[in-house]
């Protein structure tokens, strides 16, 4: 962990590094890849990324207090959810980062509006019209400037003024499994046919649960994934959406499937990409975290600071990075919620302008237009 000194005088949260002079040059052509993964619904960063080593932990967590394990520990401080096998492997090659007590300037706990403000990058709910990631595709070269979006419809953090691809399963009704299964059967040696056939199945998979399949669904979509980016003409930047982190009641099976499934769509896409994962980086974000405390439904309600994640081959990772408030009751931000000490706008910008070797205050200033001028989190990558 980070701890609030090394933070100040460490410099990867600090603002110090941030007043040298910087030169603008033109982007350069890239072969950089970039993910944005958003977890609609609220993801309990505290379950997810678990500060055991604070002292408040166990007596504020309740039952959702014993789901961190050994083998998945972190540092002094935080230990991994026993679902991300995977993703806690990219952390111990040093291919993964957790950013904690993060959030965005969003301050209210309404879905719809914490989403929109996560999505467009503004300082309040609907003060935007367009997405960071179409604007991102501004400060990329041209040729390099394609986008996809993994979604039924294109999400907003996409929609702006540049032309974003997106790949969706139809509105037509669904085919019975049988009907699925003989199809399958029929293009099973046909070498044309069968892989069109296997990618309109993971195509098809979109539309179910993170957790259903124990994950396999979940795998298909991140394999997906990898098939559009990778090519040397694929897009640079793709979105997925993933739904099901509200976690009101039951959340300890409820998050553990959802991880599970998280974890196997990270898992494919590393595994698909091949060589091109050394250029690729993914974020993992959600709208607002969860409360500290656990209702009487075994879940959790609305909060206000989550984790994030970042990975990918070139990502400066095996480390957490949280300036920790503590989870004391007098430490909580209006006395129910981890408080945040960090922001995620500038977390966002900091990451992809060093991923495809932008200028960090430019790319601070397209991408959230709103927010204070020249604070980035730099040393990412």
């Amino acid at each position: 962990m980070i701890d609030r000194r090394n933070l100040l005088h460490g410099g990867l949260l600090g603002a110090a590094t941030l007043f040298a002079p910087r030169i603008a040059f033109a982007a350069a052509p890239t072969d950089k890849r970039f993910i944005f993964i958003i977890q609609r619904g609220a993801a309990d960063g505290l379950g997810i990324v678990v500060p055991v080593g604070d002292p408040a932990f166990a007596g504020q967590r309740g039952i959702l207090a014993d789901v961190a394990q050994d083998d998945m520990k972190l540092d002094s401080t935080f230990t991994l959810h026993p679902a991300l096998a995977q993703i806690g492997a990219l952390y111990g090659s040093r291919q993964a980062l957790f950013a904690h007590a993060i959030a965005s300037p969003y301050r209210e706990r309404s879905h719809f509006d914490g989403q929109n403000v996560l999505e467009s990058g503004g300082n309040g709910p609907y003060a935007l019209k367009d997405g960071w990631l179409n604007r991102l595709l501004s400060l990329l070269p041209q040729a390099d400037a394609r986008a996809m979006a993994i979604a039924a419809a294109i999400p907003l953090a996409l929609r702006g003024p540049r032309d974003v691809a997106s790949y969706a399963p139809s509105n037509l009704p669904r085919a019975s499994d049988d009907l699925i299964e003989r199809v399958s059967m029929l293009y099973q040696g046909d070498a044309q046919l069968h892989g069109l056939w296997d990618q309109a199945l993971a195509t098809r998979m979109l539309t179910g649960d993170l957790a259903a399949d124990n994950g396999r669904n979940a795998a298909a979509t991140g394999e997906l994934c990898a098939r559009l980016i990778a090519p040397a003409n694929g897009a640079r930047i793709a979105m997925i959406e993933t739904g099901g982190w509200d976690t009101h009641a039951g959340q300890k099976p409820r998050l553990a499937g959802q991880l599970r499934g998280l974890d196997a769509m990270i898992g494919a896409i590393s595994g698909g990409l091949g060589s091109q994962w050394a250029n690729t980086m993914v974020l993992v974000a959600t709208e607002f975290g969860r409360t500290v405390a656990v209702n009487g439904t075994g879940g959790t309600d609305h909060g206000t600071a989550a984790s994030a994640m970042l990975m990918g081959g070139a990502v400066k990772g095996g480390r957490v990075i949280a300036d920790w408030p503590g989870l004391a009751t007098g430490s909580l931000h209006e006395g129910r919620d981890l408080r945040p000490t960090a922001d995620l706008d500038s977390f966002i910008a900091g990451a992809v302008a060093a991923h495809f070797a932008l200028d960090p205050i430019r790319t601070r200033q397209v991408l959230f237009p709103m927010a204070q001028v020249g604070r980035v989190i730099e040393g990412l990558v």
